[in-house]
């Protein structure tokens, strides 16, 4: 009997040393109780030094004293799938991890412990960090079609001189595609000019474009250059270029057209080669043709027309874009957040982002202030973000456009179908929700 349980446990690690992954049990005071050679090959811990000691002296992860995966499973019945983690190998080398825990349980079904599985992300985090650089251009990443086309013809219009008009809603990143054409083009060791066209009254509008001679007005005492002829071998960057008055825009049709203006209080004409991108989240169109804007001026400045879409048009590219700023926040505080939880990313794949790309930025610096983990979790979002029911179940296991689906389909059974309380209890408006019903192909019973 005893050679039969000998011989039936030789078997089961047999079968743990097959799986390319690290395994291994705890018992409930914690200490591993098996360690396979996955586990051996990931940590660089022999197997024999492993067991019988407590699992945190072993893996080391940047979870083991703030939130053990494990002592969560055991105590809360639950287990804990593809959570991203941070261990130190024997060598003292940190590799990130993808680890799952489940109740070790016997015959009688008595909870005995805890199993953990855990994979190498290192060759992952290579292969993601390829990926990324294949769909960014500059700062700007995306991975969805209408982007990454633009991203294709950008080195050719950055390489010409023609003027350039990009449109978008707030928050798109029209500055960022503006500096991008900059940096890739001849005029790169020029300066690049950025001027808020809408954040300008009339009366400086001008004097801030092309600049001022002593005298010309009350308070001229000297001469001042203006950004176009501080963007002499450049570029000027002309955003909300559809606030612009009247006068302005007739100035600014000679410059296009001539390469020529003159400085308020100035006689002598003035050159300038700098080349003009232009920007607006307005429709220049249907401006032209309610008269506000001037017809010459548009086609001027509508050579090459660049269109950006919303963030909630291209919410594919969320995961990117987290990863992004979760990057660059490391980077700039020196600290080192693994990621997001699952509850967190459908929280900002359900949110509709009127602020777009800018306002998920801000949110992920935001999330940084009050994080004091290795994850973002839901409470560490704006309030906005999170849905008025509070924390979000979400399944593991599946894609972000399951996850969201998973939600929505939820709320709305909850809601008996209504469409306007589920909308509220989301935080979304109700023609969104409608789109997103649409698009995720949710059935909705028919009354």
């Amino acid at each position: 009997m005893k050679e039969s349980r000998q011989s039936i446990e030789q078997h089961y690690q047999i079968i743990l040393d097959s799986i390319a992954e690290g395994v291994f049990t705890v018992d409930l005071d914690f200490l591993i109780t098996s360690f396979n050679k996955g586990a051996e090959e990931i940590t660089g811990i022999p197997r024999e030094k492993a067991i019988g000691r407590p699992c945190f002296e072993v893996l080391r992860a940047n979870v083991c004293e703030t939130g053990c995966i494990l002592k969560q499973t055991i105590n809360n019945r639950r287990p804990i799938v593809n959570m991203p983690v941070y261990i130190i190998r024997a060598d003292q080398k940190c590799i990130p991890i993808s680890a799952n825990t489940t109740l070790l349980k016997d015959k009688s079904g008595q909870v005995i412990g805890g199993v953990e599985t855990f994979r190498d992300l290192t060759a992952v985090n290579k292969l993601r960090k390829a990926l990324l650089k294949q769909h960014s251009f500059e700062d700007i990443v995306s991975k969805n079609d209408k982007m990454l086309k633009l991203f294709a013809i950008l080195p050719q219009i950055a390489e010409s001189n023609s003027t350039v008009l990009i449109e978008g809603a707030s928050g798109t990143g029209k500055e960022l595609i503006a500096r991008a054409i900059h940096n890739h083009s001849s005029r790169r060791k020029g300066a690049f000019i950025a001027v808020n066209c809408g954040a300008l009254p009339d009366t400086l509008c001008e004097s801030e474009l092309f600049g001022y001679k002593a005298g010309a007005f009350t308070d001229a005492k000297k001469d001042k250059p203006g950004r176009f002829a501080l963007a002499q071998n450049g570029t000027i960057f002309l955003d909300e270029i559809g606030d612009i008055s009247q006068a302005v825009q007739i100035r600014l049709l000679r410059v296009l057209e001539e390469k020529v203006y003159e400085p308020l209080g100035s006689t002598k004409t003035v050159k300038t080669n700098a080349r003009v991108v232009a920007a607006t989240h307005q429709n220049l169109e249907q401006l032209v043709r309610e008269g506000k804007f001037r017809e010459d001026l548009y086609f001027r400045i509508d050579v090459i027309k660049l269109s950006l879409p919303k963030l909630s048009d291209r919410k594919e590219d969320i995961p990117l874009l987290v990863d992004h700023f979760v990057d660059r926040f490391n980077h700039l505080t020196g600290r080192n957040i693994v990621g997001l939880t699952q509850e967190a990313m459908a929280a900002l794949m359900l949110y509709d982002w009127p602020g777009n790309v800018r306002e998920l930025e801000n949110a992920i610096e935001h999330a940084f202030v009050l994080c004091q983990e290795e994850l973002i979790r839901l409470q560490h979002l704006p309030e906005r973000l999170i849905p008025e029911n509070g924390s979000m179940l979400v399944p593991t296991g599946l894609t972000l456009r399951e996850i969201e689906k998973r939600a929505i389909e939820t709320a709305l059974r909850r809601n008996q179908w209504k469409k306007m309380a589920t909308a509220r209890e989301l935080g979304i408006d109700k023609n969104t929700l409608r789109r997103k019903i649409k698009r995720l192909e949710i059935t909705v019973p028919q009354k």
